[in-house]
C-alpha cells in the first residue's frame, strides 16, 4: 500500500492511519497550561529542572517522541553520557527571563523526514559526549544585554573535535496500530565513549487529577525467548504491547510526583516519575529490580562505541500480541518499505527534474511540518477552578488570563508554530501552516482551519482564540485567505474544489469578520485597529496597549487586513455562488466592506487625506489623541506595504455567472463615483476587473521603496522594517515621553512582547508571502502595462510577476549553499561547513537576519517558514 492510498484509507475512516503520530509535546514544562500560580509566572512555576520529577496535568514532553492522538501512551528516548548532571529526557532551553532575546531552546535536533500518515518518521538528535553545558548556557545569556547575540550551545565548545554522538530515531508502522522503531547511535568522536539509551514508555498521569476510575499499567511479560515485552492496558486506548530487545536491566516506577524532592513532603509511594534518572546517574538500582509493573518503564542500554561506531536499539508498539520474535521477521523490511514509499510519494508530489539541493530542503521543510503536529489539550473552566482532591487555584485566577475564555475546551492534534519555544497554537501561524500542509495532506489542513473556529475554540461573540499566553490577543484575520489558498490549491489537483468546505468555513468567518466590525472599528468609519497584530514591536510603543496620553491608534495594517478580509470573503462567496446563486447577496456585503475601509485608507471623505502620505509615498498609522488631536506615525515598515495584501481580480467570465451580485456592483460603484471619492476598480478591455486597495499609481511608488536595497529589499527577501531607518531614527514624543524606533536587523533589543521576535528590520516568511501573491494579482491583470526597476535605480525594469518571482528566489537562498559552500541561515557557524554530518542539516528559523539572512528567533519555526516548499514549487513550475 503506497501512501497516497493509506491517506485516502483514513480519510474513509476505513482505517485509522494516524491514530500514531508525533503528537508528543517538546516542552510542556513553563507552559501557562501547567501554571496554577497566582501572579501568572508560567516560567518559574514549573520549570526545567522540575520536569523530570514532577507529572504534567495536561500533556506530555519528550525527545524525539511519538503518542497516540490523545497523548495517552507516549514513547520517547532518553540518553546519558556518563557525565551529565541528569538524564536526557526532554529538550533543554532558556525560559523568557533568562534569554538575553527571550526564550530560546540550546539544543542540536532536526526533523528530517515523515509522511503525511507518519508511517516513516525520521528524527536526528546531537548528544555531546562531554556534560551539557546547562550552568554555563544559563550564566552567559544572562551576562549578554539585549544588543548583544544569544549564547548558543555551538558556542560552548561541546562539539569541538566532533565529540558527540549523533542519535538517529526511526519509526516505521507496520499498520496503523504496529509501529517498529529504530534507535542508531553513532559515535563521531575521535575516541571511545560511552552511552546509556532508555526507550521510555509511559502513560499520561490523569489518575491523579481524577479524570479515570481505573489507573492504566505497564506489566512485564514473563517468559519471552531473546526479546523482552510489556503489556499495556488502558481504559480508553484498550490493550498494546511494547517489545524491546533484550537489556541488562527492564524497570518500571509510576509517572507521579517526587513529592519530596521537590516540595519536602512525604512521598506515598517509592516509585516516582524521575526513578529512571535516580538509576541511572545516580546508579541506585536496587529499589527498582523487583517491580514488574507501573505506568511507566523502559529497558536500558549501555554500551562503549569507539570512535565511527554505531550501535543500533529495535523496539516495536503494536496492538496485537507477539507470538514470535517482533524484532525479527519483517521488522527491517518495514523500514525498507516504508522509506521507498515516502521517496516515492514525495518524488510525485512534484514530479522529476527537481535540482538535489531543493530536494533536500523541501523533503526537510516538509517533515518540520509533519512533526510539528502535537496533542493540545486545555479545558479552561477545569483549569481556572481546579480538579478535585488538588490544591484549589488563587482565586485571582478568574479575574486573571484568559477568564473570559469560558467556553474554550481544546483536546486535538493541531500544527505547532515551533514545538519548544511555541508549544501552542497560534491563529495566524496555522493559517499560513495550512498552505504547506494542503501540498501534501489537503484534508488535515482544511480539519485545521475548520477546527480553530469550531464552537469549543472560538468564543462565543465570534473572536479566534490567539494563543494560550492570551487567547484575548488580537491576530491578523488571514483565514479566509487561507481557507483559499486550499481550496485552489486542491481544485488544481482534482480539477474540482471542495464547495462543501468553501461553505463550513464561510459560516464561522462570517462570524468571525462580524466581531472584527462591531469590535476593533472604534469610531464605526471602517478604520480598524486591530493591536500588535501578531507583529509585536513592529511599533514605536506596545500598539496592544493603552495609548499614552490616551487616544487611540488608526492602524494601516488592521485596516488593510480587514480590507484583505473582505476581498477573500467576496471571493468564497462568488465561487460558492456559481453552484448556489443565494450567495450572491453576501457577496455584495463584502464588497461593500471592502469599498468604504479601501476609501477610507486612502481619504476621508471631504478631502482630508487617509494614512497615505503623498509626499513620502507610503502608508502610516495614524496617532488620534484623546483631544481629537492626530499624526502619522511616520515609521517606513511592513505595516504601510500591507495595504497591498488587499487585491482581487473578478475575471469576466465569473461575471457572468453571478449576474444579481454584479447589478448591485456596478449600482454601488455608479454612486460611489457619483459621490466623488476615489475609484478602487479598474476595468480591463476584455472586461475583467481588479479590485485593488492599493491604486497602481501609488503601487508604483510603493515599489520603489520595497525594492530598494537601501530600503526594503534585502539579501533575503522584504525587510520588516525600512533599512532607511539605521541612519534615521523615528521619535515621537507623547505626553512627555519619548518613543523611538531604529532599524535593526537580528534580535530585538526590546522587552516588547517577551523581546524573543524582532519585526524591525529581519525578513519574514508570512509578510513577504503575502507580497508575493498580491504582486502576482497585480502582474495577471496589469501585464507589460505595469513594470518597475528591480533592484530600485538599476535601470532594470520587469514587471510584477517577476518582481514575485526575484523575492521567492531571495527568500529561498537562505536555506541554499552559496559559492563558499555556506547556507546563509547558518552563520556564522563552522560545523555545518566542515562536519559532513553537519552539512545537510537545514533548520527553519522564525525569522531571518535582514542583512545577511542568519536565522533568528525560534530554530525549528517550520510552521510558517515551511512556506518554502511551496516556493520552492512555485520557481519549479
Amino acid at each position: 500500500m503506497n501512501e497516497q492510498q493509506r491517506l485516502a484509507d483514513h480519510y474513509a475512516k476505513k482505517t485509522n492511519w494516524l491514530k500514531w503520530g508525533p503528537y508528543l509535546s517538546e516542552r510542556q514544562w513553563g507552559t501557562v497550561r501547567e501554571d496554577y500560580s497566582a501572579n501568572g509566572d508560567a516560567w518559574n512555576y514549573f520549570p526545567h529542572d522540575m520536569a523530570r520529577s514532577r507529572s504534567y496535568r495536561w500533556g506530555e514532553d519528550g525527545l524525539g517522541g511519538i503518542s497516540n492522538d490523545r497523548s495517552n501512551l507516549c514513547l520517547a528516548f532518553a540518553l546519558w553520557n556518563g557525565k551529565d548532571p541528569i538524564l536526557k529526557e526532554r529538550l533543554f532551553g532558556l525560559t523568557g527571563p533568562q534569554g538575553n532575546h527571550g526564550e530560546d531552546v540550546k539544543e542540536l535536533y532536526y526533523y528530517l523526514d515523515n509522511t503525511p500518515t507518519h508511517s516513516y518518521q525520521k528524527f536526528l538528535y546531537k548528544y555531546p559526549q562531554t556534560a551539557f553545558p546547562y550552568d554555563q548556557l544559563v550564566r552567559i545569556n544572562a551576562m549578554r544585554s539585549k544588543h548583544e547575540p544569544e549564547y548558543e550551545l555551538l558556542d560552548t565548545g561541546v562539539f569541538d573535535e566532533n565529540r558527540y554522538f549523533d542519535v538517529l530515531v526511526e519509526y516505521a508502522k507496520a499498520d496503523w496500530d504496529d509501529v517498529c522503531v529504530r534507535i542508531t547511535v553513532t559515535n563521531r568522536g575521535p575516541e571511545a565513549a560511552p552511552v546509556w539509551v532508555l526507550p521510555n514508555l509511559w502513560f499520561r498521569n490523569n489518575w491523579d487529577f481524577n479524570l479515570v476510575k481505573e489507573k492504566p499499567t505497564l506489566e512485564w511479560i514473563p517468559d519471552l525467548k531473546g526479546f523482552q515485552g510489556v503489556e499495556a492496558n488502558h481504559h480508553h486506548l484498550g490493550q498494546y504491547f511494547f517489545y524491546a530487545e533484550t537489556a541488562p536491566q527492564f524497570f518500571f516506577t509510576e509517572n507521579e510526583t517526587n513529592r519530596e524532592r521537590l516540595f519536602q513532603e512525604k512521598s506515598r509511594s517509592i516509585f516516582h516519575k524521575d526513578a529512571f534518572h535516580r538509576a541511572v546517574v545516580d546508579g541506585d538500582f536496587a529499589y527498582l529490580e523487583k517491580k514488574k509493573k507501573g505506568t511507566k518503564c523502559a529497558p536500558i542500554y549501555h554500551q562503549v562505541l569507539g570512535a565511527g561506531e554505531s550501535v543500533t536499539y529495535r523496539v516495536r508498539l503494536r496492538a496485537t500480541a507477539a507470538t514470535t520474535n517482533p524484532l525479527q521477521g519483517d521488522f527491517e523490511q518495514v523500514f525498507a518499505d516504508r522509506i521507498a514509499e515516502a521517496d516515492a510519494f514525495y518524488a510525485q508530489r512534484v514530479g522529476a527534474g527537481l535540482d538535489p539541493e531543493l530536494a533536500l530542503i523541501r523533503r526537510q521543510a516538509l517533515a518540520g511540518m509533519m512533526w510539528s503536529k502535537q496533542f493540545y489539550y486545555i479545558d479552561i473552566p477545569r483549569w481556572l477552578n481546579g480538579d478535585p482532591g488538588q490544591p484549589i487555584p488563587p482565586a485571582v485566577r478568574k479575574q486573571g488570563r484568559n477568564a473570559a475564555w469560558l467556553t474554550l475546551n481544546n483536546a486535538d492534534i493541531i500544527s505547532m508554530p515551533d514545538k519548544w519555544e511555541y508549544p501552542w497554537y497560534a491563529a495566524w501561524d496555522l493559517a499560513f501552516h495550512c498552505v504547506p500542509l494542503a501540498m501534501i495532506d489537503a484534508n488535515f489542513a482544511k480539519e485545521q482551519l475548520i477546527l480553530i473556529m469550531r464552537e469549543w475554540y472560538m468564543h462565543p461573540n465570534g473572536q479566534i482564540p490567539a494563543y494560550e499566553w492570551n487567547f484575548s490577543d488580537v491576530n491578523p484575520p488571514v483565514h479566509a485567505w487561507a481557507a483559499w489558498e486550499i481550496y485552489q490549491m486542491e481544485k488544481k489537483e482534482h480539477g474540482e474544489g471542495d464547495i462543501s468546505f468553501l461553505k463550513r468555513v464561510f459560516q464561522k468567518l462570517m462570524l468571525n469578520f462580524t466581531w472584527w466590525v462591531n469590535r476593533k472599528d472604534l469610531n464605526g468609519n471602517n478604520v480598524f485597529e486591530g493591536g500588535f497584530l501578531g507583529l509585536d514591536n513592529i511599533g514605536v510603543f506596545d500598539r496592544s496597549a493603552d495609548l499614552p496620553g490616551g487616544g487611540h491608534l488608526e492602524q494601516a495594517d488592521g485596516t488593510a487586513w480587514m480590507a484583505s478580509f473582505s476581498l477573500h470573503m467576496l471571493q468564497i462567496a462568488l465561487e460558492i455562488s456559481c453552484v448556489d446563486p443565494t450567495f450572491e447577496d453576501v457577496a455584495t456585503k463584502f464588497f461593500e466592506h471592502f469599498t468604504l475601509i479601501a476609501e477610507t485608507l486612502n481619504h476621508f471623505h471631504g478631502g482630508e487625506e487617509g494614512m497615505w502620505d503623498e509626499e513620502e509615498g507610503f502608508y502610516f498609522d495614524k496617532l488620534v489623541l484623546s483631544n481629537g488631536y492626530s499624526q502619522p506615525i511616520k515609521v517606513r515598515s511592513m505595516v504601510g506595504l500591507s495595504p497591498l495584501f488587499a487585491v482581487l481580480t473578478i475575471p469576466k467570465a465569473l461575471q457572468e455567472m453571478v449576474p444579481d451580485f454584479m447589478s448591485r456592483m456596478n449600482w454601488f460603484r455608479k454612486y460611489r463615483e457619483e459621490a466623488g471619492t476615489m475609484s478602487l476598480i479598474t476595468e480591463r478591455e476584455d472586461g475583467d476587473l481588479l479590485l485593488a486597495m492599493v491604486p497602481r499609481e501609488r503601487l508604483e511608488r510603493l515599489m520603489r521603496s520595497m525594492l530598494d536595497e537601501e530600503e526594503f529589499l534585502a539579501p533575503g527577501g522584504i525587510r520588516s522594517l525600512s533599512k532607511w531607518h539605521e541612519k534615521h531614527y523615528y521619535q515621537l514624543n507623547i505626553a512627555g515621553m519619548n518613543y523611538g524606533i531604529r532599524y535593526e536587523p537580528g534580535e530585538s533589543s526590546t522587552n516588547m512582547f517577551g523581546g524573543n521576535s524582532n519585526w524591525r528590520g529581519p525578513v519574514w516568511f508570512p509578510m513577504n508571502y503575502m507580497l508575493i501573491h498580491s504582486l502576482d494579482v497585480y502582474d495577471r491583470f496589469f501585464g507589460e502595462k505595469c513594470i518597475t526597476e528591480l533592484p530600485a535605480h538599476s535601470g532594470n525594469c520587469v514587471r510584477l510577476g517577476a518582481v514575485a518571482d526575484e523575492i521567492a528566489r531571495r527568500l529561498l537562498s537562505i536555506f541554499q549553499t552559496d559559492a563558499t559552500g555556506h547556507r546563509p541561515v547558518n552563520a556564522p557557524y563552522q560545523h555545518y561547513y566542515e562536519d559532513p554530518h553537519f552539512r545537510d542539516l537545514v533548520l527553519f528559523f522564525e525569522y531571518f537576519h535582514g542583512d545577511n539572512s542568519r536565522g533568528v528567533g525560534a530554530s525549528h519555526q517550520t510552521g510558517w517558514t515551511g512556506l518554502v516548499a511551496e516556493l520552492i514549487d512555485r520557481l519549479n513550475r
